[in-house]
């Protein structure tokens, strides 16, 4: 038996329907259970909770609409609720511009029967497949004559928030229904996205330099590990200052092995030296009698071993040159896209072009957050908070959410400002010295989350950095 059911005055007839049928097998439709089921946690109470007054801070929510959206790589799952919580109608379009085109004239027809004047349409942040699909809602001009918001939520709060069912099944339709409802109890923060698309590229900039420098990281990682197989020695003792210099990686790659790196002839050594270090060094005889002292102690390895080593040696610096390529490249184009914007955060000791990009990449339009404690929720500086009657933990962890990429940028101009900056400098290492226990750690946090309020003042008055006398 298959029943449905709305949230009020439903009750009755669906117990009553039950007893008669003497408690034969229910089946309830996904549909009328979420409908029926959305309860305000006491006693399992079905009715919906009313919450014109949560969208009445906004004042021009009058009469919405809510649009959720899960998104996919290859589709989107559509649920329109109207404010009581009833449905609209569900739908699956493409994740692509021909299904965004038929999305606009769903929620259209709606917003038109229903005679609404506003839409809240909510979709979580899933990598990169929303992103084209906030870029067409924003800009569609077909939505522009009604009140259009648009909030690109975070994943955890959707999970929380759909925690509040009780044995919910994970699908998409569920997913978009989830969504809409969080919209339409307010448990929303303030549209993310950059209203201005020359952050967005900025960041797009930014980020894949970020990459890039992780992947390269990770690369010399690897090759640190292959060089001691070949020069064991060479890598303990340091014959090179920088040991991915042009002249350290031709040595690692030219010699097929460190014997016949030990004993050719020195005056050829200095000379092949000479060549790739294009005069540089001082006393190239000297580095070349290290090189051959080093590889003289260095392990042997037997030949099939050794041929391997230098193939994969060969690859990673290929590899290593490649993304350093890439980061100069990156370089240039985050320069030229930071003279289109505003840039203020330079006049900082200690903070360059690199960081500054970042850090203004993440942020955005600064006139997004109200005040400087949003700006520091927003990058992940904020601790918990952990009380019970009168009890009160003296320590607390930061949170976990958070812009990583924007706590990254905050807590490296952080350290730089230590060394660069006395009054940073002052407070570092007075909050060093507060704890016994993970005293970089918090000593860093909390001077990032002094350097939050720097930020947010010279961003929001669009002025240059003057250090304290």
């Amino acid at each position: 038996m298959e029943v449905s059911f709305k949230p009020a005055g439903c009750l009755l007839k669906f117990w009553t329907t039950i007893l008669q049928c003497g408690f034969a097998s229910v089946q309830l439709k996904p549909d009328s259970y979420m409908r029926g089921c959305r309860c305000s946690m006491i006693m399992g109470f079905t009715k919906p909770i009313e919450h014109s007054n949560l969208v009445a801070k906004e004042g021009d929510l009058m009469n919405p609409l809510y649009v959720g959206i899960d998104v996919s790589s290859k589709s989107n799952v559509v649920y329109l609720m109207l404010q009581n919580g009833d449905k609209v109608c569900n739908f699956t379009v493409a994740n692509s511009h021909d299904g965004s085109i038929q999305l606009v004239k769903r929620i259209l027809s709606a917003l038109n029967s229903y005679s609404l004047d506003t839409v809240l349409i909510g979709l979580e942040a899933t990598s990169v497949y929303g992103d084209n699909l906030v870029y067409f809602l924003r800009d569609d001009a077909s939505l522009a004559s009604f009140n259009r918001k648009i909030h690109v939520l975070n994943p955890k709060q959707v999970k929380k928030f759909k925690d509040a069912y009780n044995d919910l099944p994970k699908n998409d339709f569920v997913d978009s229904f989830v969504i809409a409802d969080c919209l339409r109890f307010g448990r929303i923060n303030k549209e993310v996205y950059f209203a201005d698309y020359r952050y967005k590229a900025l960041q797009n900039l930014t980020r894949a330099r970020y990459f890039a420098v992780c992947n390269l990281t990770k690369e010399k990682q690897r090759f640190m590990n292959l060089l001691f197989k070949k020069y064991s020695t060479m890598t303990q003792e340091k014959v090179f200052s920088n040991t991915f210099s042009t002249t350290a990686l031709a040595v690692y790659d030219e010699f097929e092995s460190a014997e016949a790196l030990a004993y050719m002839d020195l005056h050829e050594l200095t000379e092949f030296i000479v060549d790739k270090g294009k005069n540089r060094f001082p006393d190239p005889d000297s580095v070349a009698k290290a090189i051959q002292k080093a590889a003289r102690s260095s392990y042997r390895l037997p030949n099939t071993v050794n041929d391997s080593v230098n193939q994969v040696l060969s690859i990673s610096i290929t590899s290593i040159k490649a993304l350093e390529t890439q980061i100069k490249e990156f370089d240039k184009a985050i320069s030229a896209q930071m003279e289109l914007l505003p840039n203020v955060l330079t006049s900082v000791p200690g903070i360059g072009p690199v960081l500054s990009a970042g850090i203004v990449a993440e942020i955005g339009d600064i006139n997004r957050f109200e005040n400087q404690a949003g700006l520091a929720k927003y990058a992940g500086f904020a601790w918990t908070q952990h009380q019970s009657g009168n009890f009160e933990a003296e320590s607390t962890r930061l949170i976990c959410s958070g812009n990583r990429f924007l706590k990254y940028y905050l807590c490296e101009a952080a350290f730089s400002l230590v060394r660069c900056d006395k009054e940073y400098s002052r407070f570092y290492h007075l909050k060093y010295n507060e704890v016994n226990r993970c005293q970089h750690k918090r000593a860093l946090a909390l001077t990032a989350r002094k350097f939050v309020r720097l930020v947010f003042t010279l961003l929001k008055d669009n002025r240059l950095y003057r250090a304290a006398d």
